[in-house]
C-alpha cells in the first residue's frame, strides 16, 4: 500500500469511526504499584481492559458531541448527536464554508455561511444568496438527497458500530478469537479539557493510535489521535447521555430547501456553465 492510500485510510477511518483498539491481543497486565501513579482505578488494568472498557462505555451512549478533524482534508464536525438520529451542530469545509446543522426526526435546516454560497455559486450570483440567505436556515426533510447526504455524519448508532471491530458483538464485548497480537500500552496520565485521562497507546503497521480515557467516574473514550505517514487526525467525544436540543428554528427563520436547487440549476445552466 503506497503511503497516500495508508494516510488516505487513516484519516478516512479516523472521521468515520475507528474500532478503539478493540480486538487487540492483550500483551500482559500491567504490573501492580505501590500507588496508583495518578491513574485512580485504571491503576491495576491493563491498557486492554481500559480500552475495553472505554469501547463499552462508547457504545452505550445514547448521545455524545463528536468533534473530528484531520491534516488530509479541510473538513471538520461539531455535532452532538444521539442514538435516534438527531443532532445539532456544525459542518465546516475549510474554504468550501460551514453550515449549521439541526436535525429532528426526518426533518433537516441547514445554514450556509457566505463562503459555502459563494463556493457554490459564482460570481455576483453568489454574493446576492450569502446576502439575501445570511441569516436563514433552508429547510427539508431526509426525503431531499442533499438534506440526507449532508446530515448523514448525525448517525450516533453508525458511528458505534463503527467502532464496534469485526467479530464483537454490539455491546461492545470484545471477541478473543484468535488475531495477531498487537501491543496496547499505557502512557503517562495527562489532563484534556479540564479532564484526568490516561492515554493508551497502540502501533501497528507504520500507524500510532492513542486513546485517551477519563480516569476519574466512568471511564468514557474523550480523545483519539491518529498518525500515519505524518498524517494527523483527532476525534474528540464528550458530553456523553446530555441530550440533543430539541429547539428547531423558527418559521420566520427559514425557508424552502428549494431556494438552493434552484439556484445551483440556474448556475448550470447560466452563462459559463460547465467551467470549472
Amino acid at each position: 500500500m503506497t503511503s497516500r492510500r495508508r494516510a488516505a485510510t487513516a484519516t478516512t477511518a479516523l472521521t468515520c469511526g475507528v474500532a478503539l483498539f478493540a480486538g487487540a491481543a492483550c500483551t500482559g497486565a500491567a504490573a501492580a504499584a505501590a500507588s496508583d501513579g495518578g491513574e485512580g482505578d485504571l491503576a491495576n488494568k491493563s491498557a486492554q481492559q481500559i480500552s475495553d472498557d472505554a469501547l463499552h462505555q462508547l457504545v452505550a451512549a445514547k448521545s455524545l458531541r463528536l468533534r473530528t478533524q484531520t491534516s488530509a482534508d479541510p473538513t471538520k464536525l461539531d455535532l452532538t448527536l444521539d442514538r435516534a438520529g438527531n443532532c445539532t451542530g456544525a459542518i465546516s469545509k475549510g474554504e468550501l464554508g460551514r453550515v449549521e446543522l439541526v436535525k429532528h426526526g426526518n426533518e433537516v435546516w441547514m445554514k450556509p455561511d457566505a463562503a459555502f454560497w459563494k463556493s457554490q455559486l459564482p460570481g455576483k450570483a453568489g454574493d446576492d444568496a450569502a446576502e439575501e440567505y445570511k441569516d436563514t436556515f433552508l429547510h427539508g426533510t431526509t426525503k431531499d438527497a442533499f438534506l440526507r447526504g449532508l446530515s448523514a455524519a448525525c448517525d450516533l448508532k453508525a458511528f458505534q458500530k463503527s467502532a464496534v471491530a469485526p467479530g464483537e458483538s454490539p455491546s461492545g464485548a470484545p471477541s478473543r478469537s484468535p488475531s495477531p497480537s498487537v501491543a496496547l500500552v499505557k502512557g503517562r496520565p495527562t489532563t484534556h479539557e479540564g479532564a484526568r485521562v490516561l492515554p493508551v497507546i497502540k502501533k501497528a503497521q507504520g500507524a500510532v493510535q492513542t486513546l485517551y480515557v477519563a480516569i476519574d467516574g466512568k471511564h468514557y473514550p474523550l480523545k483519539l489521535t491518529a498518525e500515519v505517514d505524518h498524517q494527523t487526525g483527532t476525534i474528540l467525544m464528550s458530553n456523553y447521555d446530555t441530550p440533543v436540543s430539541v429547539k428547531t428554528p423558527a418559521p420566520g427563520q427559514t425557508a424552502d430547501i428549494s431556494v438552493l436547487e434552484e439556484r445551483l440549476r440556474g448556475s448550470e445552466s447560466g452563462p459559463g456553465a460547465g467551467n470549472t
